[in-house]
């Protein structure tokens, strides 16, 4: 270890590289840290952030860079730094701790343990000094160690309580009925809805890409409604990147205006699906809309190529709020803020003029310091539009870049992949198509040893093995590629990582535990059925099973996709808004119900071919599209005996004639059958 660097110097995650030259000897999550603690029977001190945390930032730079503060943790705590990104088991449960501890939640998070790591004390962020009646972190750490040194029973016996509480507090509440109402949960899910900025809830607001995607799935005008306006709305906000493309991570305010700048890519990958899809159900006689919802997904997809795309062909993880300013001082959202001033040196006196009114840049500002966020009002003219957006970028990257989190998570990728193919199917743009496949290639390459791994930072693996997300998302990418491409080479790697998923995450009431079986076992195991900003480990297995068991027609990846969708009616019942995903489940199943069960849509021709990009705009959700040459081997049945070009449809046990035509293709994809 190099004079003035800690252990984290050598880790996989960037965000706990960033700790490397702090004073305070912290250590990563292992079992030499824990054996330490028990060894030593000094507490821990677990502090727990990620890269595009702004206050974890914050507290780096106020407390654990500060020589003193090291001076009171290192000699009495065993200090560990997570990355929550790298291990979600342990933010989860640790999590679940704080909020019960404290009321609340957050990051940085911070929890102090015993020496068995049992949480008896939690918070979040602590300022370097005493202020408006919080203490300092030196003054927390102080009381901690005295409390422990004088009051350890009491301390002990606090852990214990909280461990037995939290033990059960990850099963899922059992459902009251044994068929989910989804006519009766569209309408609550619609009562959340704010029918002014559009989205769901209050501020501080996140986008709904899941939300979105479920009420889709029927059609139905006020679901439509309600999809579409939030999409629109998003899409005008000033959360969007107007000029750069992407979403950050939410807003400050119920209208969209303030964003919080940090952008995620599981933010982002999601949401390029939800666009694409959201395009598909816009009606002709609306061009504006359909114009917004793809502005929107070539803009994100240029984001994703342009600032996101790594070496290895996987995508980075963030990019920060923080960036610097001209003098060097850093201020959140400084990278992406404008005034009527900079708007008129970049673009001149009338399209800077122009450009302040179509992107509301006023004199006092929408953000803070005079500055505005980019916000689209009206339909502007779409070439003036794109030729200012692009003089704009060009400006906007002369200045200081965010900072970027190089780290590859496997979860993240698998939505991106997916969310591609479907982006390159529908718009017909074999190059994406060609980033879903690179970033594939990297997550096989440098993830999978046997395991699949949860992250790597420059083709190198984590120790971490992936959670049920992991493996979800990524069989669920891999099997979307196997059908846009007729890889079966894809498939099968999909049939593998959900064969191990099975055994690893399995839990007896037929759903699945977010960490393996064989992990670490801490006071509890890790297991939340609802939805955060992605699809929950359960939704995101179900999701993979349903297609990989269409693509090579195993009934019985259905039938346990089926069993696991029982466990999520609970959580449907209670809090419909948390269960995007599952609730899109629900709606596929109930349209099966009702004679559209999900389809295979075999496609003879090329992949990017005027019928298979009809069958992609065209299918239900929950359709299964396989596109390939005639006798394409590795996909179970489908491809026998179909040798002309076309379209072949079934729908379980019928199958309707192959068709080139509009019009029959639609009636075969949308008829429905006993």
């Amino acid at each position: 270890m190099l004079p003035g660097v800690n252990r984290l110097a050598e880790a996989t995650s960037p965000y706990l590289r960033m700790h490397a030259d702090n004073p305070i000897d912290w250590r990563e999550w292992d079992e030499e840290a824990l054996a330490e603690a028990r060894a030593t029977d000094r507490p821990i001190l677990l502090s727990v952030g990620y890269a595009a945390c702004h206050w974890c930032h914050v507290m780096a730079h106020e407390s654990f860079s500060d020589p003193d503060v090291a001076a009171l943790v290192n000699p009495n705590f065993v200090a560990i730094k997570v990355d929550r990104e790298e291990r979600p088991d342990l933010d989860a449960v640790f999590m679940k701790a704080t909020q019960a501890l404290t009321g609340s939640g957050g990051w940085p998070m911070t929890v102090f343990l015993t020496p068995e790591g049992l949480p008896f004390f939690a918070g979040t962020y602590y300022p370097p000094v005493r202020s408006g009646g919080m203490p300092s972190f030196a003054e927390v750490v102080t009381a901690i160690d005295t409390a422990w040194r004088q009051r350890r029973d009491e301390a002990s016996a606090s852990a214990a309580v909280i461990a037995a509480h939290l033990a059960d507090a990850f099963e899922p509440t059992p459902a009251t009925g044994q068929k989910v109402d989804v006519w009766g949960t569209l309408d609550r899910l619609s009562a959340e809805f704010d029918p002014i900025h559009g989205g769901f809830g209050t501020a501080p607001k996140f986008p709904a890409p899941l939300l979105v995607d479920a009420l889709l799935v029927k059609g139905e005008p006020g679901s439509l409604d309600v999809a579409q306006r939030t999409l629109d709305a998003m899409a005008r906000g000033g959360i969007h990147d107007q000029i750069g493309g992407g979403f950050a991570r939410y807003s400050v305010d119920a209208g969209w205006v303030v964003p919080h700048f940090e952008k995620m890519l599981y933010d982002n990958a999601l949401l390029l699906g939800s666009y694409v899809r959201g395009w598909r159900r816009v009606p002709d006689h609306d061009p504006l809309l359909r114009a917004q919802c793809e502005r929107v997904v070539r803009g994100l997809v240029g984001w994703l190529e342009r600032e996101m795309l790594l070496p290895s062909g996987g995508f980075a993880s963030s990019l920060d709020a923080d960036s610097l300013d001209s003098r060097g001082m850093q201020h959140e959202g400084i990278y992406y803020c404008w005034t009527p001033e900079l708007l008129t040196d970049a673009l001149g006196d009338a399209d800077g003029a122009w450009a302040a009114e179509v992107f509301h840049v006023t004199t006092t500002g929408t953000f803070e310091h005079g500055l505005s966020t980019l916000q689209l009002r009206g339909n502007p003219d779409a070439a003036r539009l794109a030729r200012v957006s692009a003089t704009l970028l060009a400006e906007r990257q002369l200045r200081f870049a965010p900072a970027r989190d190089d780290k590859v998570v496997a979860a993240w990728n698998g939505w991106a992949i997916d969310s591609l193919v479907w982006a390159s199917a529908v718009f017909d743009e074999p190059g994406w198509l060609e980033l879903a496949k690179g970033a594939a290639e990297c997550l096989w390459r440098d993830h999978w040893d046997g395991r699949l791994r949860r992250s790597s930072l420059a083709g190198e693996a984590s120790a971490v093995a992936g959670f049920a997300e992991d493996y979800g998302a990524v069989a669920l990418g891999f099997a979307r590629l196997a059908g846009a491409l007729g890889d079966a080479e894809w498939l099968r790697r999909a049939q593998e990582l959900l064969s191990q998923a099975l055994d690893l995450f399995g839990a007896e009431d037929g759903g699945f535990h977010d960490a393996a079986a064989d992990a670490e076992q801490l006071f509890a195991r890790a297991r939340d059925v609802s939805d955060n900003p992605t699809p929950s480990g359960t939704s995101a297995l179900i999701a993979a099973l349903r297609l990989v068991g269409l693509l090579a027609d195993d009934a019985a990846l259905t039938e346990r996709a089926e069993l696991a969708a029982g466990t999520l009616r609970g959580i449907l019942e209670q809090a419909p808004r948390f269960a995007g995903s599952a609730l899109l489940d629900a709606l596929v199943v109930d349209e099966a119900r009702t004679g559209l069960r999900p389809a295979v849509a075999v496609v003879i021709g090329d992949a990017l071919g005027q019928d298979a990009r009809a069958t992609w705009r065209m299918a239900p959700i929950g359709t299964a599209v396989l596109t390939g040459a005639a006798g394409t081997p590795g996909f179970a049945h489908h491809f026998e005996d179909r040798t002309e070009p076309g379209v072949y449809v079934c729908r379980g046990t019928t199958c309707f004639p192959p068709t080139s035509d509009l019009v029959e293709l639609r009636t075969a994809l949308w008829s429905r059958v006993n």
